[in-house]
């Protein structure tokens, strides 16, 4: 009898233990990691980009009819590319969150860089020397977001130009190359006329098989080096016209061939940069006609 009451007691205290380790115990500590989201704004809404320096010109850029254009410090078309990486800012996240009052800290009270999308602001701070992150301010928060973004936003103004001659919708339907000196004489034009080309030269013996190759790997998706502003001199250039689908004609003067093809856009004021190489290629379709 003695024992079962003393076992009976060693039961109760052993409950009463556990229970007490269940009230007593910590909780939990939840180790997932914390994300917080700079702001709930969204991309595609956006219409108006500005950067802004401390001691440099600011970009500007505005949407229009569906698509991006540089506006300062000059106009031009706009890298759609370059232009969505601007915007993503909205949507970046961190994993750390710091109070405004924190701003001098993070070197945000005199920001390396501004980028205002629309009226929404985000300032940039000092990087975290650990981390590839940098410090961003968006109303009442600081935050660390990878250094990408201040990164896109640094670029030289013509990084942000398209690099491609010929603007979304406009699709050739011929060339004019009469006014290029090696074509001078036969006053060379082809035109695509229900699926093949047509050489004005009634001598010319041409490939289809050639001529699609070469407008596939010269013209087709056209895209330069580099860009910059072009400002006409009033000289007559060596120049080509290309055809459009809508009827109307692009333009080209042609500045320099060596040691690289200087192409300009006397309409939008664009100088494009392109290889020796690819120009060559462009101005001289294989038509089979001696010149």
């Amino acid at each position: 009898m003695k024992a079962r009451w003393l076992l009976n007691l060693v039961l109760l205290v052993a409950v009463a233990g556990i229970v007490a380790f269940l009230y007593l115990r910590p909780e939990p500590v939840d180790t997932t990691p914390r994300e917080y989201t700079v702001s709930n704004l969204v991309t595609s809404n956006f219409s108006r980009v500005a950067i802004e320096f401390p001691t440099k010109k600011p970009v500007q850029l505005e949407k229009r009819d569906g698509r991006w254009f540089l506006v300062q410090p000059y106009p031009a078309r706009a890298n759609e590319g370059l232009v969505r990486y601007l915007l993503a800012i909205a949507a970046a996240t961190s994993k750390e969150k710091f109070p405004v009052a924190k701003a001098a800290q993070y070197g945000l009270d005199n920001p390396v860089l501004k980028v205002k999308l629309d009226d929404a602001e985000f300032s940039f701070g000092i990087h975290q020397p650990l981390t590839s992150e940098q410090y961003m301010s968006y109303k009442d928060g600081i935050y660390l977001v990878p250094n990408i973004y201040a990164e896109s936003a640094s670029l030289q103004a013509t990084e942000f130009v398209d690099n491609h001659p010929l603007a979304p919708g406009e699709d050739i339907v011929g060339f004019d190359f009469s006014h290029l000196e090696q074509w001078e004489n036969s006053r060379l034009n082809l035109d695509l006329v229900g699926g093949k080309w047509k050489v004005s030269a009634a001598s010319a013996k041409p490939s289809q098989d050639e001529l699609n190759k070469w407008y596939e790997s010269s013209w087709n998706n056209l895209a330069a080096q580099t860009t910059e502003p072009y400002s006409p001199d009033g000289k007559t250039h060596p120049s080509l016209e290309v055809k459009l689908k809508n009827g109307k004609t692009v333009h080209f003067d042609k500045l320099q061939e060596m040691p690289e093809l200087l192409l300009a856009r006397p309409d939008e004021k664009i100088l494009y940069h392109l290889p020796k190489d690819t120009g060559f290629n462009m101005m001289n379709p294989p038509v089979g006609l001696g010149k």
